[in-house]
């Protein structure tokens, strides 16, 4: 190629996703596959979200609400801030590509928990950052001094993903003040709250009340996980007015589309859904808990819709041997944990399965 791309781009891999059911079939020639690798919700999308969907079919001559008024009314209104501090994306993912767009520069730096979300290092590398790493301590618990202590004078931003994706793991509402009154006002926390509705834990916090007394951190949210509309692609962002329409600058416009919006504005308001979507994900994961410890797995608790799972040095052996049987989980050398693998939380069928499959490829 003659034209040269981009010198940041050769250290940029392109996201992998977990390998869909269609080309499992195709490849293996299975009937039945049961997919627990992407954390979607096995009880699929909110009813009030379909029935949006159908009631604007006729209108999609038109172009989509630029603005996303209505739904960013809707979600004010659910979380009791101004739509001046709500901006709505096409998914999670592109307002972590924005608010990389919107505040770094090359040489800047951001700070993330590892491992976690890999679209945080996406963002920085396109932008020709640099990501410094913290570990997480023993049980993939947050150290908030070790975060500290890890931001200079280059900083500009720092993540937290909690629940934490891949691990399942939270950090304590004094945590996160702790860590918040210790950041410095020229550094913006990303609050990444897309597992926020599953998490149980009494002194959980999705952030959102860190945003209404004024402190200087973005919550982010998604309608992919517990409204269950990953195929739609919509999220949003709350945080000051003056950080959203710093982001709005480098928004794309209509970037979210008219069914999409349609669909987020109503299941924002289907708490039966909600409701029974958590209620299935607290027994899916007793279920899981009970076979796993049956089986002598070590596994890390979780307070999301998906479970880390040690299954040793033969990870990666069993997780293709479960491949082979129609399971999809996702493998954790992505995230520098080779002898993990992720498993989203299915209806009870798909969990059944999944363990029987287990079993056999661990004997």
């Amino acid at each position: 190629m003659t034209v040269k791309p981009r010198k940041v781009l050769e250290k940029i891999k392109p996201y992998s996703p977990g390998k869909p059911i269609w080309e499992l079939q195709e490849e293996l020639g299975l009937e039945k596959v049961v997919k627990l690798a992407s954390n979607e919700n096995p009880l699929g999308p909110s009813p009030k979200g379909v029935a949006a969907i159908s009631e604007r079919l006729a209108e999609l001559n038109r172009y989509p609400d630029a603005d996303t008024a209505a739904l960013k009314e809707a979600i004010s209104g659910k979380l009791d801030v101004s739509k001046q501090q709500v901006i709505v994306t096409n998914g999670a993912d592109e307002l972590i590509t924005l608010i990389s767009e919107a505040f770094l520069d090359v040489g800047d730096e951001i700070v993330v928990p590892s491992p976690s979300f890999s679209e945080y290092d996406f963002g920085a590398d396109l932008m020709g950052a640099t990501v410094v790493p913290v570990p997480f301590d023993e049980g993939f618990q947050f150290n908030v001094q070790k975060m500290v202590d890890a931001i200079t004078d280059k900083t500009k931003l720092l993540y937290i993903c909690s629940p934490n994706n891949p691990t399942g793991t939270y950090l304590a509402k004094a945590d996160l003040e702790t860590l918040l009154n210790a950041v410095p006002e020229r550094v913006l926390v990303v609050f990444d709250g897309a597992y926020s509705h599953y998490a149980t834990a009494e002194d959980y916090t999705d952030g959102i009340e860190f945003v209404k007394t004024g402190k200087n951190v973005l919550v982010l949210q998604t309608f992919s996980k517990i409204y269950g509309l990953a195929g739609l692609r919509v999220g949003f962002g709350v945080a000051s007015e003056g950080i959203i329409q710093t982001i709005l600058k480098v928004k794309e416009p209509f970037n979210v589309n008219s069914i999409a919006q349609a669909a987020a504005k109503a299941a924002i308001l289907d708490e039966d859904h909600v409701n029974a979507s958590k209620e299935a994900n607290a027994s899916g994961a007793k279920e899981l808990y009970q076979a796993f410890s049956e089986l002598g797995l070590n596994y890390v608790e979780t307070m999301s819709n998906f479970i880390l799972l040690q299954l040793g040095s033969d990870a990666e052996k069993l997780y293709n041997e479960l491949l082979a049987k129609g399971v999809i989980v996702r493998y954790g050398k992505i995230w520098g944990l080779p002898e993990y693998v992720r498993v989203t939380i299915g209806t009870k069928e798909e969990n059944e399965f999944f363990l029987n499959a287990l079993k056999e490829v661990l004997n």
